[in-house]
């Protein structure tokens, strides 16, 4: 019998439309032989529908406008097991869920922890990890702990910089030095990241990055090979082959990820095997130590002066087109797209 998979998508985040795209081709791409699809989509308002047209109409909203959308939501009732159809209260029953949601409500466990109320197995990290790899001083502190090599950083949060601003702009610009980089400590998709050049321009930075989160990281700039490895799995994760991305932007920023066409990327990496090895290495480290299962992409700087592997960042639920580094990466490692979601979704059915 085939397992009711529910996909969702959407949400109340500055990268909804991401999650469009990203569940676009997660819905028309899981194995029907294997699985029943109920895409639930879940408005930039916070309202859910179930959306039973096809999945191209997913971006830019034209799902909304099919006229095949029934209002429906996730039970937290663990004996339904599923979702209650609105219009007439009826019960059906989930075998597992696949959150393709990006950033804030959706990527920082606030869906895992819904689902796991609702006694739904879901795909991906839970939600300890998942709330904690969004939150990039979390994961700065753990990975700190953990002997995990990376930038020099700070955080502080708005109440704090409201009331020292002067002094922790200057404590920023002597410990980390200029460059810094400004990022809100929980967005994703590069969303609200600004690049500082001196105390005038972090302030600004700063001002941008409270516009999207009450706390802020900075971050020390590397000179380096950004590059990019997909981790699968639960208790004993594989690293992929490794991925180099040249932005063509000053930085990796949303523009350079989503609207211009023009970055870079090398599939495996221009590193030599023994680096990429550890780079493998230190990825599957981080995704332990960080407590994800199911999937993660981890993304690193190779410092140019002395070839070290340095941690940017976690992505628990990344890119999920067929042109995304995820499942690139894993192609090049012999996993196919389709072989790729199905193995995440037998994950969650076994975690």
């Amino acid at each position: 019998m085939k397992k009711k998979v529910l996909v969702i998508f959407g949400g109340v985040s500055s990268e909804h439309d991401v999650s469009l795209v990203s569940a676009s081709s997660v819905i028309a791409n899981i194995p029907r032989d294997k699985y029943d699809i109920l895409p639930l989509g879940i408005t930039k308002s916070g309202r859910s529908f179930l959306f039973k047209g096809d999945p191209s109409l997913l971006p830019g909203e034209k799902w909304l406008e099919s006229g095949e959308i029934e209002n429906c939501v996730i039970s937290t009732d663990r004996e339904h097991h599923g979702i209650i159809h609105l219009s007439d209260g009826s019960i059906e029953y989930i075998d597992v869920a696949f959150p393709v949601l990006h950033g804030k409500n959706g990527e920082d466990g606030t869906m895992q922890g819904l689902l796991e109320i609702s006694g739904i197995p879901y795909v991906g990290c839970d939600t300890v990890s998942s709330a904690v790899c969004m939150d990039k001083a979390m994961t700065n502190a753990v990975a700190d702990y953990n002997n995990i090599l990376q930038a020099k950083w700070m955080a502080f949060t708005h109440y704090d910089y409201s009331g020292k601003k002067a002094e922790l702009l200057k404590n920023a610009s002597e410990y980390l030095g200029f460059p810094i980089f400004v990022k809100p400590a929980n967005a994703g998709s590069s969303v609200g990241i600004n690049k500082a050049a001196d105390i005038e321009s972090l302030e600004s930075a700063c001002e941008i990055a409270f516009e999207f989160d009450n706390k802020i990281v900075l971050e020390e700039s590397i000179d380096g090979a950004e590059i990019e490895c997909a981790v699968l799995g639960n208790d004993n994760p594989v690293a992929s082959t490794v991925g180099e991305i040249v932005p063509c932007n000053d930085f990796y920023d949303y523009d350079a990820k989503y609207i211009a066409d023009n970055s870079k990327l090398y599939i495996p990496a221009r590193l030599d095997e023994d680096k990429a090895e550890e780079v493998r290495n230190i990825a599957v480290k981080t995704f332990k130590s960080l407590g994800c299962s199911g999937f993660s992409r981890i993304d690193f700087f190779v410092r140019k002066s002395d070839g070290a592997v340095m941690l940017n960042e976690v992505n628990t639920i990344p890119g999920f087109t067929p042109i995304s580094m995820y499942p690139k990466l894993f192609e090049a490692s012999g996993i196919s797209y389709h072989e790729l979601i199905d193995r995440l979704i037998q994950l969650a059915l076994e975690k």
